[in-house]
């Protein structure tokens, strides 16, 4: 601390916390032998100096070190300054990985973390070690780009406690290289790999106290390597499988995994003969009382098991035969022994356990009873058979599980490593070695000292490695090499292994008849006490003895080591198992020499990779004999030579895992037993090497960029070298404490820190001056704005108070005049109330007496008419009852003389009859008599017709009697009703008269009550104003409120329709991009077919001499999209072209028969795929088309269908044409149609002239036929008649009959249009009408509903009246605001509709004048090419066809397509020329009709297309520029397809060159797929060429010097940040995106396509920016993040300048934008949580926390983000839902789409250079 200033910090011991932070309170001086202290918890300290030793507490490192990568970077190295850097990158930065050196230390988290997914690996390949923060995935990559570097082999050796996470880190190591490397073959070896490890979990891996899936051996799998550097595949070997796990297991631990799998497991259907039930009923599974552990389902670890164990190939009947084993174990753990005596037992009979395991290994009950209860003692004359105790009994049944257990185990190793055995040649391999670290228990035994023994081989291999690494640094920087004295550990190994070592008297130990553990105990004591130093013997104890490890003392109790050692088993009870008929069993026990000898090579060269501990046996007395005696610590060294020989000849890299608790706690740092791991894993020790030296470590340049600060101007020398000395020279006087190298400067522990004190104090020093001036300029500002501020002040204050003062006095005046007023107001009033209120008593009392006098006029009046009515009513009642009693009396009297005749009449008529009676017999008299009777019969008819009218009259008169009698009676009613009436009137009228009274009484009070009611009424009136003044307020308000509830809604219902329309923009992009993914996945299968398909042709020695190979896309492409005429020529060629099939490998042929069914099911899947991409974008073409169609005029709706018209008229004078000569030459005569003939030849001539004439006719009409149509537009129908004469006047000019007949069609034409625009109209009108009928009708309702709202209202009181009325106010307003709004909408969306016809017409305007499409460049290119209004006049002209003869199609296709150079096309003549060329070729064909020809040509194109980009496609310039021409062909086809919807922008010129016979929409399907397969392809160029670029570009250059300085780095360097000649700059970006750009532009391709490329760049550059920057500690900062914001703000000065702002690419930059931005805003209160959380919304959740996590100050003047505003900013996001990746997905490839694009340019007027050689092909 000598020459320390004060306040230096320091680290002292604590029995806590092992190390505190203190700060000196006191200067240290020598001699002193107390320091003062001040503790961080607050407190003060006197700590005492050792006076022996003196040794000064350790320096605390600058903060701005803590929390490096690299611990070889700090200043200070030693164990607190370790032990802290790791602690703070663990707790507060949640990083579990930190380099030492050249060791990786891993913490284990206890939490699954994301930082292992495929998107990390991808980040780390092909990375330098140094450049990205420390991961697993760092060393494996260093290791593979080593083994591929210097051709040498690899190791990984992970070491740790159990619980460490050893066994992850190996697993996670290896993911990497199967990731990575892939595999040679389609055999998925990688995946076998990685299946491997479930299965050695499942038999091999165990819960203990200290971890849940802890290795009870080691293992060491060597990852086998192709030339390729592609897995071919693996070999494992392992070490010291703990086998008395197997029957004993300590409390809250369990047996091997697999035993609780299969009891999960027991109730499936094949387990059943198995007869395995519940853990706990089983011996061997319950003794550790925990058969389940938490979060862990063994039935899914079962299911899991066998599925590797298929993939690995074990067969479902050996993966049976292993269970059947595993379960017989288990059942054998259940026999139980019975006593006989002291020296014999037995077994029950048929007992149960027992028979289940004679059932399940297929061995004899009786034979293996026999022999658990005995055994076998051979002397050299005799055999004897011997029982044996129940104790022993138990011993050999627990050895006997244990000896099968091990021979399961390896025989489980070994198929694993047939399984991922090679046949190919190994090139190289890297070693995964994950073994057991240094362990020290309260007892430790025999496996204990073997894993100490093999951790002391393994420490002193690392120790050699490490001082060899550091003499080589300092040898190639030419550093004086001084000898480093380091703890050497070879004594210990002595100890152990060398002859008469611990090992060997335990060996010889073995061999006694009579050896015990006492005896072996005592043979150390003697040979090694007192003798070696490492060795000692415990002072109560002669059963244990201690050695002294490189990391600790250990005391090991001799008891069981001889046991343990020997392994023994009785060989009877093997020979019983050897006799089994399961098949398996006896293969466990055989007779494999080779896999026991250690010394021995297997068949692929490999060392031995199972230990196999064995019992001697007498079936091969020789060499097996020799084997078996070897024991178990012989084989374990001979085991570990090989393994340490296997290392030494490799380049090692080392993990290791710390456990940072006991308890397994998440993210819990325990101090004490991180530094005893740390001191025994060598972590410590390599800090010691590394400190004893020049641990420090800088670049020249890295240097002058950090201390630049602390140079005058005169100091900086251009030789940066020479510059560094000068300056050193005078910072640091002692000049031992650096050194230079030729790159480097080395700096002694300290020195840093010492440079960056300086450094941090010319800073702080900068800063109080820039303060100092900053505030003087603040406050000299200030007090000159409080100066102005009071004058001013004091100028408004005079003011006021003379205004105040004006005021005063014009109020004083004013209320005079008020006051004069006001009182002559008040004296009128009174006079003029007074003068009212007289006037009105004297009017309503004159009223009063003239009404009582009227009344009483009108009374008498009205009595003198009741009492006239009422006599004359009287006189005639008497007068009508008088006459009606006279009626009476006659009508009675005449009655009674009718009866008196009728009487005498009936009388006569009975002595008549009498007579005739009497006088019967005599006729004469009866003759008289009968005369007699005829007359009387005559007088008696007249005498009844007589009575009848005598009736008649009576009845009348009856009647008339009756009426009157019926009048009188009511007039009497009516009589007595109107007595009744005068009575009740006379009552009424002296009623009235007491009412009169009444109310000339309540008259008095009512005007009385007059004066208080109206003084009431004005008081509620005025009570009524102001509530309606508050109504009117609140109806305001409530207006307001409406109106931003309406706002509010608009505004939402916006924002849901433009995420719906995102939603289904993604979705169609999903649905584009798994339809683009499937593609990708079927060409990368054809180009494997390919492969194959070379490589076959390569295995045929002597090829047939007419052998031809046909292309396989040919072949894919036929298979799907070839016609029946394709199929028969594909019917002959095999005559021609024979494959060689019969000389295929076997094995090909299958993988050619699997690939071919692949083909087939993605073909499917591809089909489907574009059925739905092609629905989807058909509903965005028709949703697009509703939005445009409004903006079509009638004329470009209807011109389609004259083009077809006119089309129709073109075909038929063709057909007239050819008919016409045809008839000429069938019909003349042979001489004269000969084709040499004159005539002949004339009439040929004439024809072609007359064709000629005719042409030019129909382009004349044509434009004729566009000028009338644009003049009839024009005209305004007043006018129509007129500007018709003149048209017919022109008309009538012409001479031609023909020409009148094309105007008048075209007039016809016009009419028709004219109507249709008419019918259109007058529909419109009528929908208008209809329109105002349906509003009129609404309108009714609306009235009719007010009405009866009205007449609801005013039923209602005044209250809830007015309540009602507002109520129906506010919902009327707003109605009628919401209507208002649509409307405003809707003419929005007119007025943007309108804007945007307005620019296409002014684009299409100024292009007609600038004229010619061609000059224009591709950028420039508009959307929609314009038709132009005139067509040009030509003598003569081309068709814009090319015809070729079809034996040039090679020829053709050779010079255009594979042979083309693009720079010279792209540079000398116009885009996408060899397009057009094919097209019109294509053309051509289609013309003659021919099918062969057509699809040829087209199969042809496209596979020489395949063969360019595939011998071609690293090249940007040859993928461009063929991208290009298949997107112009594409477009071709569909621009002269001849649908109309590809037809809207032709010319007639184009129109005519529509194909006419063949319907070519499968290739353009084809030529789609094949554009897509060109643009990924291009994509990956694209992220070839930049990825090298970006990071040292985006990233590490200082695009603003001087900004962020160089921190100290470690031993692991990291990429240069300056920009050195070699290094990549933002300038390089730019240039290379300039580069690609300008390539694109002169190749033609489309703009939309120019931006979805650059869009795809721009994601790139984003994705690997941030990816980087979330997994580089070093690149979170400040000044990083200004230095990304101004890199970004470059590129999108680079989109602007080309014009490229609306391509979406500045949007894919967001997360890398908001990730700087992050970086520099503050973060410290719950407000920048806020803003953080708001501003941050394109990064996920786990992506700000990584960042805040990672952010590390550069200086001392920046401070860390606290550990609760991290977690404050997680608790405000918890509700995000985001994806949990960490990394964002580089290798992403938007959807790609090709917007049509038809070309302006007429393919008659394009000229073939002779450059391109096609001289063979001739225009039409």
């Amino acid at each position: 601390v000598l020459g320390n200033e004060l306040f230096a910090r320091v680290w002292i011991p604590d029995p806590e916390e092992v190390w505190k932070s203190a700060e000196l309170l006191k200067d240290y001086k020598p001699g002193d032998k107390v320091l003062l202290l001040h503790l961080e918890e607050g407190k003060d300290l006197e700590y005492r100096l050792d006076p022996k030793t003196k040794e000064l507490p350790h320096l605390r490192n600058p903060d701005i070190l803590v929390g490096e990568n690299d611990l070889t970077a700090l200043s200070y190295l030693h164990e607190p300054a370790v032990l802290h850097n790791l602690r703070v990158r663990f707790i507060d930065s949640k990083l579990i990985y930190t380099y030492c050196g050249i060791v990786l230390v891993a913490i284990n988290p206890y939490e699954q973390l994301p930082i292992y997914g495929e998107d990390i690996i991808n980040a780390y390949s092909g990375q330098n070690m140094g450049d990205m923060d420390p991961h697993i995935f760092a060393v494996a990559e260093e290791a593979y780009k080593q083994m591929a570097r210097d051709e040498r082999n690899q190791s990984i050796i992970v070491s740790g406690e159990s619980g460490a996470g050893k066994t992850v880190s190996a697993k996670y190591a290896m993911r990497y290289f199967a990731t990575v490397s892939g595999s040679a073959s389609e055999a998925n070896v990688e995946e076998k790999v990685l299946a491997s490890n479930p299965i050695m979990e499942s038999i091999g891996n165990a819960k203990t106290t200290r971890n849940d899936n802890s290795s009870r051996f080691g293992k060491y799998i060597e990852i086998g390597f192709d030339k390729r550097y592609r897995i071919i595949g693996a070999n494992m070997r392992t070490y010291l499988l703990e086998k008395s796990r197997v029957v004993f297991q300590a409390e809250e631990e369990r047996n091997y995994h697999i035993f609780y799998q299969l009891c999960a497991s027991a109730k499936l259907p094949e387990f059943k003969m198995l007869r395995l039930g519940n853990a706990d009923d089983f011996n061997y599974t319950q003794q550790g009382g925990s058969p389940v552990i938490e979060g862990v389902d063994d039935a899914k670890e079962m299911a899991h098991t066998r599925q590797a164990c298929t993939l690995l190939g074990i067969s479902e009947s050996h993966q049976m035969g292993i269970f059947r084993i595993l379960a017989g174990i288990l059942h054998l753990g259940n026999v139980g022994f019975t006593s006989r005596d002291a020296d014999s037992c037995t077994i029950p009979p048929k007992h149960e356990p027992l028979c289940i395991f004679c059932d399940l290994m297929g061995v004899d009950y009786e034979e293996m009873c026999h022999w658990l209860c005995h055994r076998k003692l051979a002397t050299a004359t005799e055999t004897y058979i011997k029982p044996i105790s129940k104790l022993q009994a138990t011993n050999a049944r627990d050895a006997l599980a244990k000896h099968i257990y091990a021979k399961l185990f390896n025989w489980i190793v070994d198929n694993v490593n047939q399984a991922l055995h090679s046949a190919v040649k190994q090139h190289s391999f890297i070693g995964v070695l994950d073994i057991y670290g240094f362990e020290t228990f309260e007892i430790n035994s025999f496996e204990q000292f073997c894993i100490n023994y093999a951790n002391e081989k393994l420490q002193q291999q690392f120790n050699m490695h490490v001082f060899k690494l550091e003499q080589e640094e300092y040898m190639k920087e030419q550093i004086p090499w001084t000898l480093i004295d380091f703890y050497d550990n070879q004594p210990c190994i002595n100890l152990i292994e060398s002859k008469l070592g611990i090992l060997d008297l335990l060996d010889e130990e073995c061999k006694m008849p009579k050896g015990t553990d006492d005896t072996w105990a005592q043979k150390l004591y003697n040979t090694h006490l007192n003798k070696c130093t490492l060795f000692e013997k415990p002072r109560l104890s002669n059963k244990a003895f201690i050695i002294q490890h490189f990391a600790d003392k250990v005391e090991y109790q001799c008891e069981g080591f001889l046991e343990k050692n020997k392994d023994t088993v009785f060989e009877e009870q093997i020979k019983v198992l050897k006799l089994s008929k399961f098949k398996m069993l006896p293969e466990l026990f055989q007779d494999d020499e080779k896999a026991i000898s250690p010394t021995s090579a297997t068949s692929s060269g490999r060392t031995p990779l199972t230990r196999t501990p064995a019992k001697p046996t007498k079936g091969r007395p020789g060499q097996m004999a020799k084997e078996h005696k070897k024991t178990v610590g012989h084989q374990f060294r001979n085991s570990l030579h090989l393994l340490m020989e296997t290392l030494n000849a490799t380049t090692p890299h080392y993990v290791r895992c710390i456990k940072p608790n006991d308890f397994k706690f998440p993210f819990t740092f325990d101090e004490k037993r991180a530094v005893q791991q740390l001191r025994a894993c060598g972590v410590l020790e390599t800090i010691r090497i590394s400190a004893a030296g020049f641990p420090s470590r800088w670049t020249y340049q890295e240097f002058f960029s950090r201390y630049r600060v602390l140079m005058k101007q005169k100091d900086v020398l251009s030789d940066r070298k020479q510059t560094c000395k000068n300056v050193l020279e005078k910072l640091i006087l002692d000049k031992d404490k650096y050194q230079f190298g030729k790159t480097k400067i080395f700096f002694r522990a300290g020195q840093v820190a010492y440079l960056e004190k300086l450094r941090a104090d010319k800073l702080r020093a900068a800063c109080i001056r820039i303060q100092k001036t900053i505030r003087g300029w603040l406050l000299r500002k200030k007090y000159l704005r409080m100066r102005k501020a009071a004058i001013t002040v004091q100028r408004y204050v005079r003011g006021y108070q003379a205004r105040c003062y004006a005021k005063f006095l014009r109020r004083t005046k004013a209320a005079t005049i008020i006051q004069k007023y006001w009182r002559m107001f008040v004296v009128c009033r009174r006079y003029k109330i007074r003068r009212a209120a007289t006037i009105v008593l004297q009017s309503y009392l004159r009223g009063f007496l003239a009404r009582n006098r009227y009344r009483k006029i009108l009374r008498e009046h009205k009595a003198v008419i009741i009492q006239k009515r009422v006599r004359g009513w009287l006189a005639r009642t008497h007068y009508k009852r008088s006459m009606h009693a006279i009626i009476y009396l006659q009508c009675c009297f005449r009655r009674m003389m009718a009866k008196r005749e009728l009487k005498k009449l009936k009388i006569e008529a009975r002595s008549v009859e009498r007579y005739k009676k009497l006088h019967i017999g005599m006729e004469n008299k009866i003759m008289q008599l009968q005369r007699k009777v005829d007359e009387q019969n005559k007088d008696y008819k007249c005498l009844v017709e007589k009575l009848t009218n005598l009736e008649g009259i009576y009845n009348s008169e009856t009647e008339k009697l009756r009426s009157d009698l019926e009048r009188l009676q009511l007039s009497e009613e009516e009589a007595k009703v109107a007595t009744g009436r005068v009575l009740s009137l006379q009552e009424e009228i002296a009623k009235l008269r007491k009412d009169l009274e009444q109310t000339r009484s309540e008259k008095k009070c009512i005007e009385e009550r007059a004066d208080q009611y109206k003084q009431e009424t004005e008081q509620l009136v005025s009570n009524l104003k102001e509530e309606n003044t508050l109504l009117k307020q609140e109806k305001e308000a409530l207006n307001h409120r409406i109106v931003e509830q309406a706002k509010e809604m608009t505004e939402t219902m916006e924002k849901k329709l433009v995420e719906e329309t995102k939603q289904l923009e993604l979705d169609l992009n999903d649905e584009r991009l798994r339809y683009q993914n499937l593609l990708n996945e079927f060409s990368r299968l054809e180009e494997r077919y390919d492969d194959l398909k070379e490589e076959m042709t390569l295995m045929v020695h002597v090829p047939k001499p007419g052998h031809k190979r046909t292309d396989s896309t040919h072949s894919s492409n036929e298979s799907e999209y070839t016609f029946s005429s394709e199929i028969a020529e594909m019917e002959d060629i095999p005559s021609r072209t024979e494959e060689p099939s019969e000389k295929k490998v076997p094995l090909d042929m299958s993988l050619f028969l699997k690939l071919q069914k692949r083909v087939t099911e993605l073909e499917q899947e591809k089909q489907v795929m574009q059925d739905e991409l092609d629905r989807k974008e058909e509903q965005v073409l028709r949703s697009k088309a509703k939005v445009h169609s409004g903006a079509l005029c009638p004329f470009q709706q209807s011109f389609p269908y004259w083009g077809l018209k006119l089309e129709s008229e073109n075909k038929k004078l063709k057909n007239e044409l050819n008919e016409l000569r045809k008839a000429l030459s069938e019909k003349s005569a042979p001489e004269v149609t000969a084709p040499g003939a004159p005539a002949y030849r004339v009439l040929m001539e004439q024809l072609t002239s007359v064709s000629e004439e005719l042409d030019v006719r129909k382009e004349e009409v044509l434009i004729l036929r566009s000028q009338l149509v644009s003049q009839k537009e024009a005209i305004q129908p007043k006018n129509t008649m007129t500007d018709s004469t003149i048209l017919l006047e022109d008309v009538q000019k012409m001479k031609d009959k023909g020409e009148i007949a094309q105007a008048y069609i075209g007039l016809k034409e016009t009419n028709r249009l004219l109507e249709s625009q008419l019918q259109s109209q007058k529909r419109s009108h009528e929908n208008e009408a209809e329109a105002l009928r349906g509003e009129i009708q609404s309108l009714k309702e609306e009235n009719n509903r007010q009405q009866q709202l009205l007449a609801q209202n005013l039923q209602l009181p005044p209250e809830a009246r007015i309540e009602a009325s507002l109520q129906h106010e506010i919902t009327r307003l707003t109605n009628e605001n919401l209507d208002l709004m649509e409307q405003l909408e809707k003419q929005d969306k007119t007025v943007r509709k309108l804007k945007k016809q307005l620019k296409v017409f002014a684009k299409k305007i100024g292009e007609l004048e600038v004229g010619q499409m061609e000059n224009i460049s591709p950028g420039q290119i508009i959307d929609e090419p314009i038709r132009p209004v005139n067509i040009p006049r030509k003598e003569k002209d081309f068709q814009g066809m090319l015809e070729y003869k079809k034996e040039d199609e090679q020829k053709l296709v050779k010079n255009l397509i594979l042979e083309l150079k693009p720079r010279g096309v792209a540079v000398n003549l116009i885009p996408g020329l060899p397009a057009y060329i094919l097209f019109m070729c294509v053309r051509h064909a289609d013309y003659l009709n021919d099918d062969q020809k057509v699809r040829s040509l087209l199969t042809s194109t496209i596979n020489s297309i395949k063969k360019v980009l595939k011998k071609r496609g690293d090249d940007f310039e040859t993928v461009s520029f063929w991208l290009s021409n298949t997107c112009r062909f594409l477009h071709c086809l569909k621009q002269y397809s001849g649908e109309e919807g590809f037809m809207k922008h032709n010319t007639s010129r184009q129109n005519e060159h529509c194909l006419t016979n063949f319907d070519l929409a499968e290739y353009r399907q084809v030529l789609s797929d094949l554009a897509i397969q060109i643009y990924q392809q291009l994509v990956r160029v694209l992220e070839n060429i930049l990825q090298p670029m970006i990071v040292s570009g985006m990233l590490e250059h200082e695009t603003i010097q001087g900004v962020s300085g160089v921190k100290p780095t470690g031993l692991r360097k990291r990429t240069s940040s300056i920009a050195d000649e070699g290094t990549y700059t933002l300038d390089s970006i730019l240039r290379q995106l300039n580069s690609f750009h300008s390539v694109m532009c002169q190749h033609g391709m489309d703009p939309e396509l120019i931006k979805q490329v650059v869009k795809q760049m721009f994601y790139i550059v984003g994705a690997i920016t941030l990816n980087n920057l979330l997994l580089r500690k070093d690149m979170c900062s400040w000044s990083k993040g200004m230095q990304i914001r101004y890199n970004v703000s470059q590129l999108e000065e680079w989109l602007r300048d080309k014009n490229l702002m609306n391509s979406g690419a500045k949007e894919t930059l967001e997360p890398l934008i908001q990730a700087a931005q992050l970086l520099q805003v503050k973060k410290k209160t719950d407000d920048d949580a806020e803003a953080i959380c708001s501003m941050c919304n394109a990064l996920t959740t786990a992506q700000i926390v990584k960042v805040l996590n990672l952010y590390t100050p550069v200086n001392e003047f920046e401070e860390r983000v606290s550990v609760s505003f991290i977690r404050t900013i997680q608790m405000r996001l918890r509700d995000r839902k985001d994806s949990p990746q960490l990394l964002m997905d580089a290798k992403h490839i938007f959807p790609v789409t090709f917007p049509f694009n038809p070309s302006s340019l007429a393919l008659e007027t394009i000229q073939i250079p002779a450059s391109l050689g096609l001289g063979f092909i001739s225009r039409v």
